[in-house]
C-alpha cells in the first residue's frame, strides 16, 4: 500500500492511496477537489468524497477495473484519468477465476503457546462469559421469555443478581418463527440446529427452553434432532403445559433462582488459546474497510491461528468474486470444493428467489465508496488473514476444526453472527466503517472502526480505531497485535463497548430460508 501526497493548497494532507501496482484506481483518503493535481500527474476532474475511487488512467468502456490487483467490475462507459469511479460508470460482469485448490496452503505448524483467562465447564468446554439463557422454540413464547429475563436485569432490578457477581446476566434470545413451516423441511432443521447450538454453548451455565405447546417446532423433537436431553442445566417447559402466561413467568423466575448459586460458583483460570473461537464480521463497510480494519483483523486472525485458536469467516455473498483467494489456501481440494459448492448453492438460491448474487452493496456501503459486491468481497476476505482454510461448514453447524474455517451464512450481520455463535464462537470481532451498533449475547463483540472520523464521532461504540493505517500513523501489524491482545483481554472478562451498552439480546436472528404457510 502506497500513500501519495497531494500538491498545492492541500499539500499538508495525504491525498490518495494506491493499494496495488496493478490497480486502475486510487482511493481518496480526504475529499478531493476539482483541479487538484496528484503526484502521479493525475488532474482531479470533479469533486470526489473521501473513501471513494479516482481513475488512475484512462479506461475504455467495457474494460476491467482493478483494486487490490483484482477485478472489481467493468467500465460501463469511458472513464478519463482523474474522474470519480463509482456506480454511475462501473457495472458487474462475468469473468473466470482460477480456484487453484491448495496452491498457497502453508501446512499446519506447531502452535505458539498463549493463554487467556477462561471458565472451564464440567464437560471440558471453555467459556468467555457466564450467562443463564432463555431460548424459545417459537415466537409465541417470546413474551414470557423476555418477562423472565427482565426480572433479573441489573439496570431495572439491581438487587436480583447482587449476590451473584460471577453471573454476567440472564438473557432471553427470542425469534419470530417456529411454526407454520414444513416439519420435515430444511428451514425447521436449520432453526433446530441453531437453537441446539445455543442450548449447549459454553457461555451459558444453564438454559431454559420455553415453548407454547402446540407449535410445529416441538421441543422434544428439537432435542432429539440435536442429540440433547433435558437435565438440570437444560430445562424445558411450555406455556400450555404450565397453565398460562403468569404461571409460566413465575415458574421461569423460580427456576432461575435455583440455578444462580451454582452458576455463580465459577472462577477463571489460564487456558490455551486453542479454546478461543472468534466469529469474523463486517457491517456498514466503507472504502477503507479493506484497507485498514479488515487487514488488521486478518493480521490478528493469523496470530490467533498461530496460537491454536479458531476464526470463522462467513457471509458467503460477501466473498462472492473473491472465493478464489480462499480456495488457493484450502488444505485440500475437498475443502476448496466445499466452498465452491456453497457459492453454487447461493447462485441457485438467488435464481429461485428472483434475486441476484452479484448485486451492489447496501446504500450505506455505496455512500462509503464501495461500488460492487466484488469490491466489497475483496476487502471482506482480508479479515481472514493469510492462514490456511481448514474446513467449510453449513449454517450453525458445530465447528470442530481448529484454525481458519468458513461458515456459510447470509451477509446480514445478525443472522450471520447468530450462526457463528451456534457453531461455537465465544467471541465476535466486527469491523465497521459506517458505525454499526451491534452486540451478540452470550458472546462478547469487539467493534473495530475503519476510519478515524468514525472513531471520533462514535467512540462510545467502538473498541479499536484502525483509521491510522490509512494515514501512516500506525501499521497493519501494530493494529493486528493490538486487536489480538484485546481479543484475549475481552475473552478473559474485560467488557466490550457493546456489552457496556447492553447490546446482544435483540440481535439473535436465526436464518429463515423456508416458506411460511
Amino acid at each position: 500500500m502506497q500513500l501519495i501526497t497531494s500538491t498545492g493548497s492541500e499539500n499538508a494532507a495525504l491525498a490518495v492511496i494506491r493499494l496495488n501496482p496493478l490497480d486502475d484506481v486510487l482511493i481518496a483518503r480526504q475529499p478531493l477537489t476539482e483541479g487538484l493535481q496528484l503526484p502521479e500527474g493525475i488532474l482531479v476532474r470533479e469533486p470526489i468524497p473521501a473513501g471513494h475511487k479516482v481513475a488512475a488512467r484512462d479506461i475504455a468502456a467495457g474494460e476491467a477495473l482493478r483494486r487490490y490487483g483484482q477485478i472489481i467490475g467493468f467500465a460501463s462507459q469511458a472513464i478519463a484519468a482523474g474522474q470519480h469511479v463509482h456506480i454511475h460508470n462501473v457495472a458487474m460482469g462475468d469473468f473466470s477465476r482460477d480456484y487453484a485448490f491448495g496452491v498457497d496452503a502453508k501446512g499446519i505448524k506447531q502452535p505458539v503457546e498463549d493463554t487467556f483467562m477462561g471458565i472451564v465447564r464440567a464437560n471440558g468446554q471453555v467459556a468467555t462469559r457466564n450467562y443463564i439463557g432463555i431460548l424459545t422454540s417459537v415466537n409465541c413464547s417470546a413474551t414470557v421469555a423476555r418477562a423472565i429475563a427482565d426480572h433479573f436485569r441489573r439496570d431495572i432490578h439491581p438487587e436480583a443478581l447482587a449476590a451473584y457477581p460471577n453471573v454476567d446476566g440472564v438473557v432471553a434470545l427470542t425469534h419470530g418463527v417456529g411454526c407454520a413451516v414444513d416439519p420435515g423441511g430444511e428451514a425447521l432443521a436449520m432453526l433446530q440446529r441453531t437453537l441446539g447450538g445455543y442450548a449447549v454453548h459454553a457461555n451459558f451455565h444453564s438454559v431454559l427452553m420455553i415453548g407454547l405447546g402446540c407449535e410445529t417446532n416441538q421441543i422434544p423433537d428439537l432435542l432429539a434432532a440435536q442429540g440433547l436431553e433435558s437435565c438440570n442445566t437444560l430445562r424445558t417447559f411450555t406455556i400450555q403445559g404450565t397453565g398460562g402466561t403468569s404461571k409460566t413467568i413465575a415458574s421461569g423466575i423460580a427456576q432461575i433462582k435455583t440455578l444462580l448459586a451454582e452458576a455463580n460458583a465459577v472462577q477463571r483460570e489460564p487456558v490455551s488459546v486453542r479454546h478461543l473461537t472468534v466469529g469474523l464480521q463486517c457491517g456498514g463497510s466503507d472504502g477503507y474497510s479493506g484497507i485498514t480494519a479488515n487487514p488488521a483483523l486478518g493480521n490478528a486472525v493469523d496470530r490467533l491461528v498461530a496460537a491454536g485458536g479458531t476464526a470463522i469467516l462467513s457471509e458467503t455473498p460477501e466473498v462472492y468474486g473473491a472465493e478464489h483467494l480462499l480456495t488457493r489456501r484450502a488444505v485440500s481440494q475437498q475443502v476448496g470444493e466445499k466452498l465452491i459448492a456453497r457459492i453454487q448453492w447461493w447462485e441457485a438460491y438467488c435464481q429461485r428467489m428472483g434475486a441476484e448474487l452479484n448485486n451492489n452493496p447496501s446504500a450505506g456501503n455505496k455512500a462509503g465508496g464501495l461500488t460492487t459486491i466484488l469490491e466489497k468481497s475483496l476487502g471482506a476476505v482480508a479479515k481472514a488473514g493469510s492462514s490456511d482454510l481448514m474446513d467449510v461448514y453449513e449454517y450453525a453447524e458445530p465447528v470442530r476444526a481448529h484454525g481458519l474455517v468458513f461458515m456459510d451464512t447470509p451477509g446480514y450481520d445478525p443472522i450471520s453472527a447468530t450462526g457463528q455463535v451456534a457453531g461455537g464462537a465465544n467471541l465476535i470481532a466486527f469491523t465497521t466503517g459506517r458505525g454499526s451498533a451491534y452486540g451478540c449475547a452470550p458472546s462478547p463483540s469487539i467493534k473495530l472502526a475503519t476510519n478515524t472520523r468514525l472513531w471520533q464521532s462514535q467512540e462510545e461504540d467502538m473498541d479499536v480505531n484502525c483509521g491510522g493505517i490509512a494515514d501512516g500513523s500506525t501499521t497493519i501489524e501494530e493494529r493486528g497485535e493490538h486487536i489480538y491482545r484485546l481479543m484475549l483481554a475481552i475473552a478473559s472478562g474485560e467488557r466490550s463497548k457493546s456489552e457496556q451498552h447492553g447490546y446482544g439480546q435483540n440481535e439473535f436472528v436465526p436464518w429463515q430460508i423456508g416458506a411460511i404457510t
